[in-house]
C-alpha cells in the first residue's frame, strides 16, 4: 500500500480543497475535511505505486506539494532506539537498547520532532454504574415501575501514553528517545529528580546545541496525529509513518543542479 500526503500548500483552504477534489475526483466537502488541520495530511492510499505517483504529480503541479509514502521502505530502515546518552561539547554520544554506539555531531542534526506515543497496554478495572428494575421499590410505590442504582467492576484494557523525541539526520533512520525508557545518568551534574524534568532538559539542550535543527511538537497532540494520518492509518500503531511524513514535509526541497559546468 502506498499513501499520498499533501503538505505546505500556499493557497487558501477553499482553493486547496477544490484542487484536491478535482485531482482525486471527490466532493469539495470531503477534500476540505482532509485538510482541516493545516497539514501535512494523508489524503488516500493505493495498492499500485504508479497511481500514487500520478496523484502526487497532479497535486504538485496544482500547487499542492505531495509525498508518496511507502510503509515497507520506511520501516526497512530500523530506527536507533536510544537507551543512554552523553552530551559532549561537539557531539551527542548514544547507546542503543541492543548495545550499539553512535556519535552525532550537533551540526548534522536536521530535525527534532516531539510526539506522543503508546508505550504500554495493561488490564485494569473501572466502576460501572447502572440502573435496574427493583421489585421491592415497585411494590412500595403501588405498582409504579421503580429502579435502583447498581455498581459493578468491569475489566478493561488501559492504554498509557508518553512523550518521545525523534531526531533526524540526512538520509538516515531516526534516533528515538522515549522519555520513560531513557537512562539519564549522562546528564551528570545537570541530573534532575524526575524523568520529566530530565527529558525537558535534554530537549532544551539539543535545541541549544543544534540551532539549525527544525523543531516541531505538533504530534504531541493526539488530535493532530489523527488528522495527519486520516482514516486510512491507525494513530496507535502508525506513529512512525506520521513522523516520516512530517519529517519529509519539513525538509527543504533539494535545489536542482544545473547541467552546465
Amino acid at each position: 500500500m502506498y499513501f499520498v500526503a499533501a503538505h505546505c500548500w500556499q493557497k487558501n483552504e477553499d482553493k486547496t480543497a477544490k484542487t484536491i477534489a478535482e485531482a482525486m475526483d471527490i466532493l469539495i466537502y470531503e477534500a476540505r475535511q482532509k485538510i482541516s488541520d493545516g497539514g501535512p495530511a494523508v489524503l488516500t492510499s493505493f495498492a499500485d505505486q504508479n497511481q500514487a505517483n500520478e496523484l502526487a504529480t497532479r497535486l504538485t503541479q496544482g500547487g499542492i506539494p505531495a509525498l508518496v509514502i511507502d510503509p515497507v521502505a520506511t520501516r526497512s530502515k530500523r530506527p536507533f532506539l536510544v537507551s543512554r546518552f552523553v552530551i559532549e561539547e561537539q557531539t551527542l554520544q548514544l547507546k542503543s537498547a541492543d548495545g550499539a554506539d553512535c556519535d552525532i555531531p550537533f551540526d548534522t542534526i536536521e530535525l527534532l520532532l516531539g510526539a506522543t506515543y503508546n508505550f504500554e497496554i495493561k488490564e485494569g478495572t473501572i466502576t460501572v454504574s447502572d440502573r435496574k428494575f427493583s421489585l421491592g421499590k415497585t411494590l412500595l410505590a403501588g405498582g409504579v415501575p421503580m429502579t435502583k442504582k447498581v455498581q459493578s467492576e468491569k475489566s478493561v484494557m488501559l492504554l498509557e501514553r508518553d512523550e518521545t523525541l525523534w531526531l533526524y539526520r540526512k538520509e538516515e533512520a531516526p534516533f528515538i528517545f522515549n522519555r520513560v525508557a531513557l537512562n539519564y545518568d549522562g546528564l551528570a551534574d545537570a541530573l534532575h529528580l524526575t524523568r520529566n524534568l530530565n527529558f525537558i532538559h535534554l530537549k532544551n539542550r539539543l535545541r541549544q546545541l543544534a540551532p539549525q535543527a527544525i523543531c516541531d511538537d505538533r504530534l504531541l497532540k493526539r488530535s493532530r496525529l489523527i488528522r495527519l494520518l486520516g482514516s486510512t492509518l491507525n494513530p496507535d500503531v502508525d506513529l512512525d509513518l506520521a513522523c516520516e511524513i512530517l519529517a519529509r514535509s519539513l525538509r527543504p526541497e533539494p535545489v536542482p543542479t544545473s547541467g552546465n559546468s
